[in-house]
C-alpha cells in the first residue's frame, strides 16, 4: 500500500461537498430561462462530466425535450454566470480534507476535476486549498475529460511520477473509469455525491468512507 507516491485528487464530492452551491445556480439558470425547477437529487445525477453536459441535462429535464447547440450556449452562460456569485457560499472541504492534506505534503498532490478550470482555481483559491497542489487540471484544461485518461495522465507527468505510483480518489464511476484507463490504481469515496453502490459497479480498488483513511492508506 505504501507504493503511491502521487496522489490524485477529484474536487465536487471528493475534496469538497459543493452540493448546494451547484443546485441553486442550475435551479437559478432553469428559471431565468422561465423552464421549472428541478429537485436536488435529479440535479446531483447530472453532475460530474463537465458544467456542459450538467447544463444540457439539466435544460432536457426541465423542457422535456432536447435542447440545440445554441439553447445550450445561452444557458451556459446563465449558469456561469449564477455558479460564478455562488461557488462559495457554502461549498466546503469535507471533514478531515484539511488535516490529510497537510499530512500528505510529502509527497505531490494533484486535482483533476471536470468543472471549468477558472471555477476551479477560484474556489481552491476561496477555500485556502491551493497551495497544496503541485498541479491542477480542469474540464477544459485538455481536449478530452474524464473519463478519458489524459487529465490523470498529464497532472501524473507534472507531478514527475509514472501512473504506476499514482492513485486517483473520486467519488464517481467517471473517476474509476477514468483511473482505469490510465492504468492508475482507484480509491473510490463513499461520502461524496455518488455513493458506495456506484463506485464498486465501476471497479474501484479501494473504497474509504472517510476521508482521513487515506493516511492510512498512504502508509503514515
Amino acid at each position: 500500500m505504501t507504493r503511491f507516491r502521487c496522489l490524485l485528487f477529484d474536487l465536487d464530492g471528493t475534496l469538497v461537498d459543493s452540493r448546494a452551491d451547484i443546485i441553486l445556480s442550475v435551479n437559478l439558470m432553469l428559471g431565468e430561462l422561465q423552464l421549472p425547477q428541478q429537485a436536488d437529487d435529479r440535479i446531483l445525477r447530472f453532475v460530474g462530466e463537465g458544467a456542459r453536459l450538467l447544463v444540457e441535462r439539466a435544460l432536457a429535464a426541465a423542457s422535456m425535450h432536447a435542447p440545440g447547440e445554441r439553447e445550450i450556449d445561452r444557458a451556459l452562460e446563465v449558469f456561469r454566470r449564477h455558479y460564478r456569485l455562488h461557488l462559495l457560499d457554502q461549498t466546503r472541504p469535507y471533514p478531515e480534507v484539511e488535516e490529510t492534506i497537510l499530512e500528505l505534503a510529502h509527497m505531490p498532490l494533484a486535482v483533476v476535476t471536470n468543472k471549468p478550470y477558472d471555477f476551479t482555481v477560484e474556489l481552491l483559491e476561496g477555500l485556502k486549498l491551493s497551495r497544496h497542489f503541485t498541479a491542477v487540471i480542469g474540464g477544459d484544461s485538455l481536449s478530452v475529460r474524464k473519463p478519458a485518461p489524459d487529465p490523470l495522465l498529464e497532472a501524473a507527468r507534472r507531478c514527475n511520477q509514472p501512473p504506476e505510483n499514482c492513485l486517483m480518489i473520486g467519488d464517481t464511476r467517471i473517476d474509476i473509469e477514468a483511473g482505469r484507463a490510465a492504468g492508475i490504481t482507484t480509491c473510490g469515496f463513499t461520502a461524496g455525491f455518488r455513493g458506495r453502490e456506484e463506485l464498486e459497479a465501476a471497479g474501484a480498488d479501494l473504497l474509504i468512507d472517510r476521508f482521513g483513511q487515506l493516511r492510512e492508506i498512504a502508509g503514515l
